[in-house]
């Protein structure tokens, strides 16, 4: 009876040992979808606020000829503050943490 335990234990940790990459790599690739999926999304949310105008100021001669062209750094800098606040927030509230994993996917063929 006890060979049998230890027979039933090896195995399982053996199987665990086989299948761990499988899940890990299951697991990871989908948290990063869900990431970038969520990361786009709220870009985009947060960009339909702004236009080009908002970004940059274009300096023009007497003439209409562009002269300079300054970037609005403090602008920039809230955009990317605000985007990455809200994918943080976003993913701490995403309660769907499931991975599908197939079947075949354990098959080495």
């Amino acid at each position: 009876m006890i060979i049998i335990l230890i027979i039933a234990i090896l195995t399982l940790g053996l199987e665990i040992r086989a299948i761990s990459p499988i899940l890990n790599k299951v697991c990871s690739d989908t948290a990063k979808a869900k990431a970038t999926l969520i990361a786009n999304n709220e870009a985009t949310k947060v960009m339909k606020n702004y236009t080009y105008d908002d970004f940059v100021k274009i300096y023009k001669d007497e003439k209409g000829n562009i002269t300079m062209l300054q970037s609005n750094v403090i602008t920039i800098n809230e955009i990317t503050s605000d985007v990455a606040a809200k994918i943080q927030k976003e993913l701490l509230n995403d309660d769907e943490n499931i991975a599908e994993i197939k079947l075949r996917k354990f098959s080495r063929n």
